[in-house]
């Protein structure tokens, strides 16, 4: 117990001299991650602790505060099927949401974390209170306080007077500055189907001050949902997940925002599927846009299925087609996906000429599982190496796919369905003649 007060302590006057020595504190290691299921065991803190990140960014799910309720399709209140009538996920109370955070924040591998770290971050939808809720939630008030405490932000913060979480860090002398923004992508986005807005009007001309601000070697964006990626064009009809992709309109603002405000150096980090992989656009600004995917620290898409039965995710997740997904030989798998616990880890190599980014997607163990080695002159437009009719997978987007191609995962699975079906019907047939054949010999006899 003492040693956990001692942590919280140390903690607390880290984040105070941190915040106030942003301008002079040279960054060359970052660390993020989201999808931390608070009643879950949370080893891989371990892992990070031993990367020894300098700063730690939340991207959102950094509790599960909303209540699932199970899949039940034979009762009053059906949750799931073409007959459901209830939702699967309905909001806990604040008091639920503030217990859930307290025993996050009191994790001891995640309070050495903090004792020895500086500490950031956003929220996506089920610390935000509500699965895949957008502006409409009534609770987010209340909810952002709870965030905000959570993270230790100061009393006197913007961030508790405005609406919304967004933000930003700069950290570092001249000349190796690395600026940290970080998105709301729930508090003023409009529903999933209207192709409406993500960020607000609000938000949308903070983040354009910031991008067109003062020059910073680097510039890292968090998105607590995926901006390159739109695996949603491929996996449907089958099912959808929340990106940037499902608003293609502000997805195509966002980059014309970077590429207008000609900010060097940007890339960004993102969360919420479950699963990581690094993602790449090479058609939007005068140089490539990457977007490392880590997801989840804890909740993970293999962690469904038993180990032996493993295998068919990482399969689908290889079969599924991704015209931005990075494959190279630092993949893990043949998919360059990884379905299990994970977080990501960016390195700064400020001695190399020119600077030198690496940045990776690491496991349980701290191992890589994918990653990228990033020149710096690399991400500016007066350099930039990509030729007309050079690498265009990463400039086509999924919704460009050929049907037979962008499908291939739906006609997989309902080919299967159906010689399944048909398999069944088949034996049932064949029972039905078996008895029948029975019966003739029974009244033979």
């Amino acid at each position: 117990m003492e040693r956990l007060v001692a942590a919280v302590l140390a903690a607390g006057v880290l984040q105070v001299l941190l915040a106030t020595a942003d301008d002079h504190y040279l960054l060359s290691r970052i660390a993020f991650g989201p999808c931390a299921n608070q009643n879950a065991p949370q080893p891989i803190w371990d892992a990070i602790n031993k990367f020894d990140p300098q700063v730690f960014i939340w991207l959102g799910d950094n509790i599960y505060g909303d209540i699932r309720r199970p899949f039940n399709f034979l009762v009053k209140e059906r949750t799931i099927g073409p007959w459901k009538n209830a939702p699967r996920f309905i909001p806990s109370s604040s008091s639920e949401m503030l217990s859930r955070y307290n025993s996050a924040k009191n994790v001891p591998g995640y309070l050495r974390l903090r004792a020895k770290a500086k500490v950031v971050g956003t929220w996506d939808d089920h610390d935000y209170g509500l699965n895949d809720a957008g502006k409409e939630l009534s609770a987010k008030t209340t909810n952002q306080r709870l965030l905000l405490d959570f993270l230790d932000e100061p009393q006197d913060s913007p961030r508790r007077k405005q609406d919304g979480v967004y933000t930003s860090y700069t950290f570092g002398p001249p000349g190796k500055q690395v600026k940290i923004v970080l998105l709301d992508t729930r508090y003023h986005r409009d529903p999933l189907s209207s192709d409406g807005s993500v960020l607000g009007d609000s938000q949308w001309s903070w983040l354009g001050k910031e991008l067109r601000g003062p020059p910073s070697a680097i510039t890292i964006i968090g998105s607590s949902i995926q901006v390159i990626s739109n695996l949603s064009g491929t996996t449907g009809p089958l099912f959808y997940m929340e990106s940037w992709g499902r608003f293609p309109k502000e997805r195509d603002c966002l980059f014309k925002l970077i590429n207008d405000s000609k900010r060097d150096g940007v890339f960004f980090i993102s969360g919420d599927v479950h699963f990581g992989e690094i993602t790449r656009y090479d058609c939007a600004a005068g140089y490539p846009l990457y977007d490392i995917t880590s997801s989840g620290l804890i909740q993970a898409v293999e962690k469904v299925l038993p180990s032996p039965l493993r295998f068919i995710v990482r399969f689908l997740a290889w079969f599924t087609p991704s015209t931005m997904r990075v494959k190279n030989q630092n993949c893990r798998y043949r998919s360059c996906t990884y379905g299990e616990p994970n977080f990501g880890a960016i390195q700064i190599d400020w001695d190399a000429s020119p600077v030198n980014l690496k940045i990776q997607v690491r496991d349980i163990n701290g191992l890589p599982v994918t990653g990228v080695d990033i020149s710096l002159s690399e991400l500016q437009a007066w350099n930039r190496t990509i030729k007309a009719g050079q690498d265009q997978r990463h400039c086509t987007l999924e919704v460009k796919l050929p049907w037979i191609v962008r499908y291939r995962l739906a006609i997989l699975v309902y080919s299967v369905l159906a010689l399944l079906l048909l398999a069944l019907v088949g034996l049932i047939c064949a029972v039905t003649l078996a008895c029948r054949v029975c019966l003739r010999k029974r009244k033979t006899d």
